[in-house]
Parts: C-alpha cells; structure tokens; sequence
C-alpha cells in the first residue's frame, strides 16, 4: 500500500501510516463517543426536541409551505432526491441541496464554506428569498402567537424566551444530534468480522488504497471538511466567491448514507454511486476548468464493484425519522 496520510477527525495530530494494516486503518473511522457543543449553546433534551419541532414547522417559511425538512429530508440521507430542490419561487435552486448530517464539527457550511456557524446556516435559507422566503422577524411574530410555542421556549430557554437568538440555538442544537446511526461498517470496525461481505472489505481496501478516498474522506464521518476541485463540469465558482485561489472548489461532502443521497455532487450531476466511482477512476469531467484528480489506470472493474459495496455499509441499518407533533395554537 502507498504511504498515506490520514488526518483523523476526534484524533490528536497527523497519522502517516506506511503498509498500514487493515485492522489498523479501520480504527482510524471509529466514531467518537460525544457530540461536541460550544459553551454557548450548551445541549438540553428540550431545546433538542424544540428544534425538531422548529426544523419540521413549515410556518418557519414567508408562505408556510416549506420546512427545512422539505429540502433537508432525513428518508434520502437529510438531502433533496433530485438534482435541485425547488424553492419558494417555485425554481430550481443553484445547488443540490447538501446533507446537515454530522455537521457539529464542521467550521465551514455550504457547498462554498461561506458561513462559519451553524446558526448562520440556518437563518440563511429561512431568510433567502429563492428558499423559504421568510424573515427572522416574521418567523418570531409567528411562533410569539402560538402559545405551545411561548411555553416550549420558556422551558428550553427560562432566562430568555422565544427570541430570533434562541430559535437558531434550538435548530442548531438540533441539528448538531443529527449523528448517522449505526451501519454495518461500525460492526465491523468495533469487531464483527461477519458484518459486512468479502466484497467490501475489498472495497474499504481499495477506498484506503489504489483509489485515494480517504484522502479526503477520512474521520468517522469521512470527510476531511476541506474544500477541492474534482472535476465537475460547470460554471460555478464554488469556494471562488470568497477566494480567488479557490475557484471551483467545493466542500467534501461525508459519506455516511452516502447510498441514500442520490444525486451526487454539487449540481446533482452523477446519478448513482457507480457514477460516481467511474468518474474518480476516469479523472474527472474534461469539461471542468478546473481538476484536481488523475486517472487512476490501475482501477479494474472489480475494483468499481468492490468500493460501492464497501460505500453501502455505510447506510445506517435504521435511517427513518420521525416527524414531531408540533403546537397547533
């Protein structure tokens, strides 16, 4: 095996492992034990739940039509199933929506990494006009008139009540648990070597090998939260927008539930895994204007087989959420 540098999300330092062996990389994707929440917006069941009701509540949109589930939509991996989801004006939007699962220690949100908090993330397509088309003040006017609101505030936040701060608290707080569950791969990293079929161990040494995967996805939530230029096709700048030197960079998306998320990458361009896969092995688009990727001439068809079987044991052996009751008056 090539010598590959992992950086471990939840792990101290830079790991560089030369011939690894297998039992050794899949430790380095052991999920950690905790969630980590910044001092400020400190977790409470409560202010967790009130945020699951915050986050399903189309009354949080200028025309109550739309909740952040209908684009964020937890049966296909907390993602829209089409290329672009459409929004309050009835448009497609500029990007495939982006999943908000095991974001809590991410610094950068967005395809573009423009907004670093996830409260920012939040009130940002609240308030754009092309997206839920509401306002913070209105989403406060609002919720102030239903008394099971008031009364799920004064519970969550006693000092402070319903305020346009304590309503981004209890979604980012919600959204911080939005952990993927348990998959067939945490099996088998934790011991169980039944768990997951010969085909995609092959598939987990292909990922951490030949095919360079884990040089970007890497952590419990394979993801390294940085942003690159894969060879997607396409005009958008990306990260360009706030960095010239980062033009048609987007941010590496996690891949656990990956095999729910369908369609694939920033414009929703690649529809299935295999797509996907075929695209790294082949280098990427020869429309992009710009690419970091290189052919990888050594990847054979069993290889493509094995890497998607590995890529499906990363599905959460149960994904469904349940929707909240939510205060009628």
């Amino acid at each position: 095996m090539r010598l590959l540098t992992l950086l471990c999300v939840g792990l101290i330092g830079t790991f560089v492992l030369a011939a690894a062996s297998r039992h050794d990389l899949k430790k380095m994707f052991e999920r950690p034990a905790r969630i980590a929440f910044p001092e400020e917006e400190a977790y409470s069941p409560q202010r967790a739940a009130l945020g699951k009701m915050l986050f399903f509540d189309t009354r949080l949109s200028g025309a109550q039509n739309l909740s952040c589930a209908t684009c964020h939509n937890p049966s296909f991996g907390w993602e829209t199933p089409a290329a672009r989801a459409v929004g309050a004006m009835n448009q497609p939007l500029e990007r495939h929506t982006p999943t908000i699962e095991n974001l809590a220690e991410s610094e950068h949100f967005f395809w573009d990494g423009r907004v670093t908090s996830l409260k920012e993330q939040i009130r940002g397509p609240i308030t754009h006009p092309l997206k839920m088309n509401s306002s913070m003040k209105q989403v406060v006017r609002r919720l102030e008139a239903i008394s099971g609101y008031r009364r799920y505030f004064e519970i969550a936040f006693p000092e402070a009540g319903l305020t346009e701060n304590t309503i981004l608290i209890a979604l980012a707080t919600y959204q911080r648990t939005l952990r993927s569950g348990w998959s067939p791969f945490d099996d088998w990293v934790e011991g169980d070597d039944d768990a997951i079929s010969a085909s995609a161990k092959r598939g987990f040494d292909v990922f951490t090998g030949i095919g360079h995967c884990a040089d970007c996805h890497h952590g419990w939530a394979f993801t390294d939260h940085a942003f690159h230029s894969v060879g997607v096709g396409g005009d958008d700048i990306g990260r360009g927008i706030l960095d010239p030197q980062m033009r048609h960079r987007f941010k590496t998306p996690g891949l656990r539930n990956i095999a729910l998320r369908a369609p694939y990458m920033h414009n929703g361009s690649l529809n299935s895994l295999r797509a996907v896969v075929e695209h790294y092995r082949h280098g990427g688009s020869p429309l992009a204007h710009m690419n970091d990727m290189h052919p990888i001439e050594d990847m054979s068809d069993r290889n493509v087989n094995d890497l998607i079987a590995f890529l499906e044991t990363l599905t959460a052996y149960n994904p469904h959420v349940s929707a909240p009751a939510l205060p009628a008056d």
